[in-house]
């Protein structure tokens, strides 16, 4: 956060700001098989490490992106750099994600995907145990000594095994961030997994939705449990490769950290306060709500302040803000919104047309202020109101409440609907709901 401006010549001393934190770039492999009862999942569970925040959780193999991993470009077959970084919509280096994949799954799995001259992956099983040991052990100590092993046993990285499948960023905030390319694959016959024993100390096969149920016991990284019920779709691991294959756009997924009933934790893409957060909160300090508890009150900009309802009512907002004064939108039953209150309620609205709460209910308001004038504008009706212009507009969807109101400043519709609406047209760049999140007008 910058300190504000002194109003003299001498600037005062102040905390430095905080320098983002790097991101790093990292692939994971996700290994498939069909069992008995359906397809599995192969989960390894890494050390307990005091400064790692993934310690003791169940994750699939993969790490860092090495600058050397593009030397391994030279032992890759069935993909070439610029098919690889078209795939992950990449300029160049696309071939160095999938390089790395392959060589985290051999480091922390003791799973090698590498063909031999006659395009068979290698049966590892069939080596002795001594040379295979060997051999990993030279492969972790670089990538050159991982071509030096490929280069002698005539074989080549099997790069057209995998498949690309989602693209992960660590939400801002967190102490570590890396930018993840997943890769799925079918676990190869005649290999068996192996952990390193130092990164990784067990492993286990699971149907993805056992793995992702709570029931599992297993400690899961958000990016994990979501991949694990997206696999949980699949009965076939050859299904699951093919959808993958047949991708033809990938998204990125950044959750966003955000607080509410079960305390801090991710928010994904799909989730309802997504948008929000990430206009509240960009940097990640996680003062923003998941949950919209009732009498919880939201500065969602320097004029708009959100007041929470009931679980089964609708939230108010409080407009204005200049000089103190505000407007109140939709005043939510129950007193919350007397309780959240900004300032001084100048103005009371309805977005309703006819809807005129009950004169119990009217009464109380004016009893929880006094001063406060009860408007009730027609569409093209225009009100300046506490360095607040609202522009009042009618629905354009009829099972809409008939009245709305466009905060010009601030382009956010209050739109009085129960759910979000996507029928906002003009000026608003924020949809506010009567119930639930603000978000983005679609474009």
């Amino acid at each position: 956060m910058n300190a504000k401006p002194s109003t003299t010549a001498t600037t005062l001393p102040g905390p430095a700001p905080s320098l983002p934190r790097p991101i790093r770039v990292a692939a994971s492999l996700i290994l498939l098989r069909d069992g008995a009862d359906g397809m599995e999942v192969l989960l390894l569970r890494r050390t307990e490490k005091a400064d790692d925040q993934n310690s003791g959780a169940s994750v699939f193999p993969g790490g860092v992106v090495d600058a050397h991993d593009r030397s391994l470009h030279l032992m890759c077959k069935g993909l070439d750099d610029a098919a690889a970084s078209a795939r992950l919509g990449l300029p160049d280096g696309g071939l160095d994600y999938y390089a790395a994949a392959v060589r985290e799954c051999f480091e922390e799995a003791g799973v090698l995907f590498a063909s031999d001259a006659d395009d068979r992956l290698v049966e590892l099983d069939g080596l002795p145990p001594s040379r295979l040991e060997a051999m990993r052990h030279a492969a972790e100590q670089g990538t050159d000594a991982l071509l030096a092993m490929c280069e002698a046993q005539g074989w080549r990285l099997a790069m057209d095994r995998l498949a690309y499948f989602s693209h992960w960023l660590t939400p801002p905030g967190m102490p570590r961030r890396f930018d993840t390319r997943f890769f799925i694959a079918q676990m190869p016959p005649a290999q068996a997994v192996k952990p390193d024993g130092r990164e990784t100390v067990a492993h286990m096969w699971l149907k993805p939705a056992e793995a992702a149920h709570a029931r599992s016991g297993l400690k899961l990284m958000n990016v994990t449990r979501r991949t694990l019920e997206q696999l949980a779709g699949f009965d076939r691991a050859a299904d699951c490769i093919a959808h993958a294959r047949a991708l033809t756009r990938i998204v990125l997924n950044m959750p966003r950290l955000a607080d509410g009933p079960a305390g801090r934790r991710a928010v994904n893409i799909d989730e309802a306060a997504y948008e929000e957060i990430g206009h509240l909160d960009p940097d990640g300090k996680g003062h923003a709500h998941y949950a919209l508890e009732p009498g919880l009150a939201t500065r969602l900009s320097a004029r708009v302040v959100r007041v929470a309802g009931a679980a089964d009512s609708h939230h108010g907002y409080f407009v204005g803000g200049e000089g103190g004064h505000w407007a109140l939108i939709d005043p939510p039953p129950h007193g919350l919104a007397q309780d959240a209150a900004p300032g001084q309620v100048k103005w009371l609205l309805w977005t309703a047309a006819g809807a005129q709460p009950s004169a119990a209910a009217l009464d109380a308001l004016r009893s929880a202020w006094p001063d406060a004038a009860v408007l009730w504008p027609q569409p093209g009706d225009t009100l300046r109101l506490a360095g607040a212009t609202l522009h009042v507009s009618q629905a354009a969807d009829p099972g809409e409440p008939a009245r709305q109101f466009l905060l010009a400043e601030e382009r956010m519709l209050f739109t009085g609907a129960a759910a979000p609406t996507t029928h906002a047209t003009g000026e608003a760049e924020w949809i506010a709901p009567a119930s639930g999140f603000i978000f983005r007008t679609p474009r």
